[in-house]
This record gives structure tokens, sequence and C-alpha cells, in this order.
């Protein structure tokens, strides 16, 4: 391993480490936002806005275990696995719908979102697909 492999390798797991760090804070982000919500008045009844507030933190906390998955494996493989990718951009869209406000959308933002979703379920797929077909 030469220079840059090693500064490469530094880089990676000072990344993992950070990420860490981030979800765990999200992650405890998470529970405060949900503990305050509960018990404020009227006491155990979330609003629509809370919830959409709750699910999009919790979205986003997945998305950082996804980058945090992947940044292990690229540390054991050491390389960029783009099935882990295709998940990390699936739930960042997913995420991006559920925090969207459906009455102040332009119809064609919806459309672009569609298209979106379409084109990375059809290259998770496809990756899959040929996955399977080069074990089997």
């Amino acid at each position: 391993m030469g220079i840059f492999g090693k500064v490469e390798r530094v880089i990676a797991i000072a990344l993992l480490v950070l990420m860490t760090i981030i979800v765990v804070s999200g992650v405890l982000e998470v529970a405060w936002v949900v503990f305050n919500d509960l018990f404020e008045p009227p006491g155990l009844f979330l609003g629509v806005e809370d919830l959409f507030d709750i699910f999009g933190l919790f979205l986003m906390v997945l998305i950082g275990l996804e980058l945090m998955t992947s940044i292990e494996m690229y540390l054991e493989d050491n390389v960029i696995h783009a099935e882990v990718m295709f998940l990390v951009a699936l739930t960042a869209v997913a995420r991006k719908i559920v925090i969207l406000d459906a009455k102040a959308i332009d119809p064609m933002t919806v459309f672009a979102i569609a298209a979106l979703v379409l084109a990375l379920s059809a290259g998770y797929y496809l990756l899959k697909r040929r996955n399977t077909s080069a074990e089997g």
C-alpha cells in the first residue's frame, strides 16, 4: 500500500468516526423531538406537522447509517459498493417525499421526483439482477 493508499484509509476512518458522531447526534435529536412533542400540551398526541418532522429526522438517521455502512464496506474491500449508494439515494428521495408539502408543490416537481424514483429503482434492480446472475 503506497502513501496515497494510506492517506485514503486515514481519511475513510476519519469520515467513519465523524459519521458515527453525526448519527449518534441524530438519534439523540430524534429522541429529544419525540419526547418534547409527546409531553407538550395536550400530551401524548403528535400532530401531522410533528409526525412529518419526526419521520424526516428518522429517515435522515437511516441515511447516515447507510453511509456508515458504505464507509465500513469501503474500508474492508477498498471498493465503493454501488448497491449501498443506490439505497442511500432511494432513502434520501423517500425522505424528501415525506417532508414535501403536497399543497405547495409544483406538478412538474412531482413528475421529476417520480422519474428519479423510477430511475433509481431500475438501476438498483438491474444491479441486483447482474450480481445475482454473476453469483449463480
